[in-house]
């Protein structure tokens, strides 16, 4: 391999795994669109169980990069979600990074 196809796979290696993975990467892209939503949206948007999207939400929130608040609506729990500034600047970076691979990838 030459050199530039080095550098563009060691760019791929540092992407940010906490991102990466798919069901987070989902999590996070339409957290990136919206101010924020609550956890039924985001679960029935994403496709994952209530203990699947749980579960990703604690390592996103654990990273810094969604916040979540709980409250009530009328009787029934609510818990709303949203990226903080260091997760929306995770997620600019990681597609930043996402893209100068795949552009730095030979036409096929």
């Amino acid at each position: 391999m030459h050199e530039t196809g080095d550098s563009n796979l060691a760019s791929l290696t540092s992407l940010d795994r906490m991102v990466h993975e798919p069901a987070r990467l989902a999590v996070m892209a339409l957290l990136y669109v919206l101010d924020s939503a609550d956890f039924i949206f985001v679960m029935n948007q994403t496709g994952l169980s209530w203990g699947n999207l749980s579960a990703h939400l604690s390592k996103l929130e654990e990273a810094g990069y969604i916040e979540v608040e709980k409250s009530f609506k009328g009787r029934r729990p609510n818990t709303n979600l949203r990226l903080t500034r260091s997760g929306r600047q995770a997620f600019d970076e990681y597609r930043n990074s996402l893209q100068s691979f795949l552009d730095g990838l030979p036409q096929g």
